[in-house]
């Protein structure tokens, strides 16, 4: 399941482009929490911890503000398009016990026949999960699979909980030959003529 981290913040009552490039000059980021009907919260928390946290998909982030707890999951990340550097982050409340939609990623284990290859058509899954227990990825069992072979969202098997909100006949992965010494001579014989 999803680790669960905890960053303190300061609450932000100053906004605009230059106060943002401040608090970022200063190692902050601004971000905004919000939902289940309340007011957004404006916060700053620290840029290199909060960083790091975003490497996790789905991670569950406990807001230490002002002594009270606020249990959040990344809702939007702002980036700057040319630098990378993280302009605001959007947190929305979760509650325990509440359900909510993610993407989570899918994960191949084993080995497709001898000489096959494995075309991705998704590399996630929409689920409805809990939100203080969302699953890192689902497993995908390929082992042994041969050419033709296709997997479904329906085929793949979920964690306790979850339940699927991708179609179910969409198709994950498929197994095939890659075009290889066949195609390779009936290049050659298409140009012999030519060379003649």
């Amino acid at each position: 399941m999803a680790d669960n981290y905890t960053l303190d913040a300061e609450l932000r009552e100053n906004f605009g482009k230059g106060f943002a490039r401040r608090l970022r000059v200063a190692g902050k980021i601004p971000a905004v929490i919000y939902g289940h009907g309340t007011d957004p919260v404006h916060v700053a928390v620290p840029a290199h911890q909060t960083a790091l946290v975003l490497r996790k998909a789905n991670a569950i982030i406990e807001i230490k503000l002002d002594g009270e707890s606020h249990l959040t999951l990344v809702k939007d990340v702002q980036k700057d398009p040319v630098r990378q550097i993280i302009e605001h982050i959007d947190l929305i409340v979760v509650r325990k016990g509440e359900k909510v939609q993610v993407e989570v990623a899918i994960h191949v284990v084993g080995e497709a026949a001898a000489g096959t290859n494995i075309d991705f058509d998704t590399k996630t899954l929409l689920l409805e999960v809990e939100a203080v227990n969302i699953p890192e990825n689902v497993v995908v069992d390929v082992d042994g699979l041969e050419e033709g072979a296709q997997i479904h969202a329906k085929d793949i098997t979920l964690p306790e909980g979850a339940s699927l909100i991708t179609d179910a006949d969409a198709l994950v992965l498929y197994v095939h030959v890659p075009r290889g010494e066949s195609d390779d001579e009936g290049t050659a014989e298409a140009e012999a003529p030519a060379a003649e």
